[in-house]
């Protein structure tokens, strides 16, 4: 049976793209980029303990690749490649609104032989913000863009006033150009939540980021 692949960060929109389309009763996998040291995802600075904690509590495998940003595409094709080889044909990405992205995502799909779902695209980003909370979703905030995103807001889990404070702030609440990443501990795709502790805050490259574990 054709399964889905999911391009998963550990944040909301890869979350919330997953539920919108997945039936449990057939199979799907997460696949994750690492930094060259495999030690934690590439965009998100998660460990890779918390990730595999997050595919457990929603009982499904993931799978990893390790690279630098200047071998991403061609270590990320190798993944998706190799999930097709499994039978995962359709890959569920949770891009709402970037172009570029949604047009890379298409073509990396289509040359691993698999097809590309963007079940959130084009949607209104303030709206889903508040349907992930709606829905059930707990979205801590790990990452925020420096002098950008309210710092206090950093380690919060992402709730009306949440979404509220953001936008007050001006920054768009879904985060779709970056301006923050979050990890799901909880919502419809668990069958458990995940208890993760904060560590110390790390300003890298313009972004400060929260260490859970």
């Amino acid at each position: 049976m054709a399964g889905l692949y999911c391009s998963w960060s550990g944040g909301k929109d890869c979350a919330a793209a997953l539920h919108e389309v997945w039936r449990r009763e057939d199979p799907a996998l997460l696949l994750t980029m690492l930094t060259e040291d495999g030690e934690r995802s590439r965009s998100h600075g998660l460990h890779r303990d918390v990730l595999v904690r997050q595919a457990e509590a929603i009982g499904v495998p993931i799978r990893f690749a390790a690279s630098s940003w200047s071998e991403y595409a061609q270590a990320l094709l190798g993944l998706v490649r190799g999930a097709a080889q499994d039978g995962f044909t359709t890959g569920v990405f949770g891009d709402l609104d970037v172009e570029g992205h949604r047009e890379w995502q298409q073509r990396l799909a289509r040359e691993a032989g698999t097809t590309a779902l963007l079940p959130l695209w084009k949607r209104d980003t303030t709206g889903h913000a508040r349907s992930v909370v709606d829905q059930g979703f707990r979205a801590m905030i790990v990452a925020v863009k420096d002098k950008m995103v309210p710092l206090d807001l950093l380690g919060r889990v992402m709730d009306e006033q949440v979404v509220a404070e953001l936008q007050a702030a001006g920054v768009d609440p879904s985060g779709e150009y970056g301006e923050f990443h979050t990890v799901v501990v909880d919502g419809p795709l668990f069958g458990r939540p995940l208890v993760l502790e904060q560590g110390e805050r790390t300003l890298r490259s313009g972004m400060w980021f929260l260490d859970v574990r």
